[in-house]
């Protein structure tokens, strides 16, 4: 039994609830209502209107219809025709293929000059700086300089160095000076652009040239004020230096 106050479900047959202490005389019974079996003739609600099994004869198309639809006369005759015309393309969208880019003018010997001046300046910063933290670590003056062992240090310097000129050239053709005095190192080839990286074996060739040209008194650099103004680093690595 359960108690229509307080909801406690006894099994118990008494006149009190056993919880509560409510009277079941005072409850009122209610008749359970019966809800009628339908058997799928009867209208659904508000949606007996659409009967997905029988078409609505109300909703005739207009194919089949033998009179004009008003609607789609009105509809078709205020739709402009557009004549069919041929739209010539864009300069830009006419070739699929991107133009070549010209190759550009030599660096005049100024501009390579004051490029490589910057990068001396750099470099011999950097490495006045790595030996002056060298000396401080090894706890010696710059007049103990020669206790140090110079072949070591002289070959990392030298890989810093070239480590330098190899990675700028190969990640865009500029070190530091060359983008201040707006050159760029491309392939020496006379189809190759401005626009054209160096690949990395050429720019690790081109930064070991610089040994071989400064070797021989720096006479390796003087072609690069003469003729196609190649260096003989240029030539060993197959680059030259254009405006950017």
């Amino acid at each position: 039994m359960k108690c229509p106050k307080c909801q406690y479900i006894s099994f118990d047959s008494g006149e009190r609830c056993r919880n509560c202490g409510y009277d079941f005389s005072l409850s009122v019974d209610i008749e359970p209502v019966e809800l009628p079996i339908h058997d799928g003739r009867e209208a659904d609600g508000p949606l007996s209107d659409f009967s997905l099994n029988e078409p609505d004869p109300s909703r005739e198309s207009p194919e089949a219809s033998d009179e004009p639809n008003p609607r789609l006369a009105l509809e078709t005759a205020e739709m402009p025709i557009v004549p069919e015309r041929d739209f010539p393309l864009p300069e830009s969208q006419e070739s699929v293929e991107s133009p070549i880019v010209e190759a550009g003018s030599l660096a005049s010997p100024i501009s390579r000059l004051g490029a490589a001046a910057i990068d001396v300046l750099i470099l011999g910063g950097i490495d006045a700086t790595v030996l002056y933290f060298t000396l401080r670590i090894c706890e010696l003056s710059f007049a103990e300089i020669g206790a140090l062992p110079l072949a070591p240090l002289s070959a990392f310097l030298l890989l810093m160095n070239g480590g330098y000129f190899a990675t700028f050239v190969a990640a865009g053709g500029q070190t530091i000076g060359k983008m201040a005095a707006g050159i760029r190192v491309v392939h020496g080839a006379s189809e190759a652009n401005t626009i054209e990286r160096v690949s990395l074996g050429h720019a690790i060739v081109r930064a070991a040239g610089y040994l071989v040209s400064a070797w021989p008194v720096g006479l390796g650099f003087l072609p690069a004020f003469l003729g196609d103004r190649r260096a003989l680093h240029d030539r060993l690595a197959d680059t030259r230096v254009v405006k950017a």
